[in-house]
Formats: structure tokens, sequence, C-alpha cells
């Protein structure tokens, strides 16, 4: 019994009933032109579908199978890297999607919009704090906003790593993140990475950010 999300609100409390993907709640073109259909497909399907059917593989017959997929990570350290990797890449990608909409608000509200003012000054200040950070990341990997000891802060991991896991240089609740693997990007940016980020917030539904900081901070 494996617990995360499978799209939208669901993020919040996610059970794994199978190694197949639910199909997406709207067409891979409803993104456009921020992005792309053919980028939307085949990061689904292929890279995201990949790590599910890895990680399911990586755990099955452990007692991994009877855990939450947070309690996985936690404990997935880099001398576990098909668990760390392949879960770490089906979480992130969770997250990830869950984030998205056609429909998205595009300004926080409520708590977390007073804890970004408090901790940022403004949500176009917290912008930059942020794309500074996905910029940053030499190759490929994840900017996160997460919640730690009840505080937002910002920061980035490598590869399919994110701040539940040990070691991996940041810490706390993921409620916020963006994937700068090329894959999430080079068919419509190419090596235009800032553009790809610059259109990310478009997309990105802050209503779901709000929920996820709601039970964050419970």
């Amino acid at each position: 019994m494996i617990h995360l999300f499978i799209l939208g609100i669901s993020f919040l409390n996610l059970t794994i009933l199978s190694s197949t993907l639910p199909a997406m709640p709207y067409a891979y073109d409803a993104l456009e032109p921020n992005i792309d259909a053919k980028t939307m497909e085949i990061h689904y399907t292929k890279h995201y579908q990949t790590y599910l059917t890895n990680f399911t593989k990586a755990i099955a017959g452990t007692a991994a199978e009877e855990k939450s997929v947070e309690d996985i990570l936690a404990t997935a350290d880099k001398n576990l890297p098909a668990i760390r990797n392949n879960g770490g890449g089906y979480y992130n990608h969770n997250l990830y999607f869950s984030l998205l909409s056609p429909t998205p608000a595009l300004a926080p509200s409520g708590p977390l919009a007073l804890a970004i003012d408090a901790k940022w000054g403004s949500l176009a200040t917290f912008k930059e704090a942020f794309n500074k950070a996905a910029m940053g990341r030499f190759g490929s990997g994840w900017a996160w906003l997460v919640v730690q000891n009840g505080a937002l802060d910002i920061c980035s991991t490598p590869n399919q790593d994110n701040p539940i896991m040990p070691d991996a240089g940041c810490s706390g609740k993921p409620i916020l993140c963006i994937d700068v693997w090329e894959h999430a990007y080079y068919l419509k940016y190419q090596n235009r990475r800032a553009d790809y980020i610059t259109a990310f917030w478009n997309v990105m539904d802050w209503d779901v950010v709000e929920k996820l900081y709601e039970k964050a901070v419970q």
C-alpha cells in the first residue's frame, strides 16, 4: 500500500493500486503554448511511467510494499540507487504533474501568501529566488519550495533526489517543484531553460500549493 498522489488534489493522499498511470485529466495540448503537447505526452507516458514501473519492481516482495512513499524515500540513502532514483522520479513527477493545470490559480492567497510575503517581501521576489535555484541547478534536477519546521525555504536537488531523502542537500516537506531535466522542456525550448521556467508559472496552480502548505504546517 504505497501512498502518494494520482494527479490533482489527490496528491494529499494517494494509494498506488497498479503500476500503470491513470490517464491525464486533460488533453496533452491543454497547456499550450507554455508546455507543448508532444513534451507532455512523452514526459507523462514515457519518463513518468518508467519511474513508476521501475519503482514498483524495486520494492516488489519487500517490506517497503507496505510503507508510504514518503517513508520509503526517507530511508533511501545512496546505497539504494534503484529505490532512490526510481522512487524519487515517481514522487517528484507526481508532485510536478499535480501542479500543472490549464486553468490554474496564478497567485497564492491566505496563509501561504502571507508566509511568502513575510519571507521574501513579495510574490515577484519569491519567483526570482525560485527561478534562480532552478537556473542554478547544473545539469539535471529539480528546484523546490519546502516547509521545514513551519518555515518556507527554497532549494534544489540533482537527478531525482528530493528534500525527503537523506543527504539530498535540501530538506523539508515539498509543496512546489519544477522539473529542470531537459526532457521537461527541450522539444519546445531547446537550451532556453529560462524561457521554460517563465512559462511554468503560467500553468502552475497555486490552489494545489496552498493545500499542500496547509497540510505541511499542521
